[in-house]
């Protein structure tokens, strides 16, 4: 395999540790997948101190390479500041799509019996999320508006790749906008998905409303899910799902930009949890979804060494966990650096076994 270079993008607080304690496991003296790290510090500082150019250079570094895996990180609420650096980063490599997979952590009951794994393929940029946004008038006369904006490419992109998804899954592509309500805009979404359904027809497709999805999802759990949606209807669903299954720190989050026929061009990984500021410094806090958000990189290298690892990195997760090796979200007592060490030692078993068969 050619060395592949990562763009690692350093963060805030609890998120830098989980972090480090993802790129413990892809060293290569572990995976034996031969990778070079390139760092860029995301910090809120050094965004301030360089006016937000690190983030820029870092989106440049990673549409360069096709691979980043991002930390936790710090967005300010006063208006001027540097903002969040996920809008420039999904700017940068003109990502359109976030995947967020909710799956059945081995010995963690899910609060809803859901034993499949979801998926939501979620817009990654426009409609709620850079809307302008205004209001007029004053007192109890006073209205707020908000012109929101969705493109037929991004939406394309979400539905193909939502059957790219399930074809990988052996799982149907369920949900959808709420397009009954508003035809116009979320109709481009609906009719996206039905463009795409008819080019899969391998895919088994059951459309559903929006607030349907939420409802149906609490009494589906035989099968595998793909749902398509829109940025602000993903961003809820998402935390929603990973909740689901007993953690938010449980599966990884990606970002991905699309070449013209909808294959994965750049990839950008991380967790889908925030910063976590209580439980900096502590060792308590869950690096399942840092590690495996390392683990869903290697996957995309397409490459047979690569997909061992990544494989390995999974199962060694969780077996740590069915072994009762679990952090204190999960009902454990393991420390953090802890839980890292027993995935590692599971890894290298794999891995060393593995080769022996081979």
């Amino acid at each position: 395999m050619d060395r592949k270079t990562i763009v690692v993008m350093e963060g805030d607080q609890t998120g830098q540790e989980l972090l480090e304690e993802a790129l413990r496991v892809l060293d290569p003296s572990v995976t034996g997948v031969d990778v070079d790290f390139q760092r860029y510090d995301l910090s809120l500082e050094n965004r301030r101190a360089t006016d937000n150019g690190v983030v820029h250079e870092a989106a440049a570094a990673m549409k360069e390479c096709g691979f980043g895996i991002k930390a936790a990180t710090v967005t300010p609420e006063t208006p001027g500041d540097v903002g969040s650096p996920n809008a420039i980063l999904r700017k940068g490599i003109d990502g359109t799509v976030i995947v967020r997979t909710g799956r059945r952590i081995p010995g963690v009951n899910p609060v809803t019996g859901v034993h499949s794994p979801v998926s939501v393929i979620r817009m990654a940029v426009d409609d709620a999320y850079g809307a302008e946004e205004w209001r007029e008038g004053e007192g109890l006369d006073e209205v707020a508006y908000r012109t929101e904006k969705i493109s037929r490419r991004v939406c394309r992109g979400v539905s193909e790749f939502a059957f790219i998804q399930a074809r990988k899954m052996r799982a149907k592509v369920f949900g959808g906008p709420k397009y009954t309500v508003s035809p116009v805009y979320e109709g481009m979404l609906k009719e996206e998905m039905d463009r795409a359904a008819e080019n899969s027809r391998d895919v088994r497709y059951d459309p559903q409303l929006i607030d349907a999805t939420y409802a149906l999802l609490l009494t589906t759990f035989g099968e595998p899910l793909v749902i398509p949606t829109l940025n602000r209807d993903g961003d809820c669903i998402s935390d929603l799902v990973m909740q689901m299954f007993g953690s938010i720190a449980g599966a990884e989050s990606l970002l991905i930009s699309l070449d013209e026929d909808e294959n994965p061009e750049t990839v950008m990984a991380e967790a889908p949890h925030g910063t976590a500021p209580s439980l900096e410094g502590k060792n308590v806090a869950n690096p399942m979804a840092m590690i495996l958000a390392g683990a869903a990189l290697l996957t995309f290298f397409h490459d047979e060494e690569a997909s061992r690892a990544s494989r390995a990195i999974y199962e060694a997760t969780f077996e740590s966990i069915l072994d009762g090796v679990r952090t204190a979200d999960l009902g454990g007592p393991t420390g953090t650096t802890e839980f890292t060490d027993e995935v590692i030692r599971h890894i290298r078993t794999k891995l060393e076994v593995w080769s022996a068969l081979a």
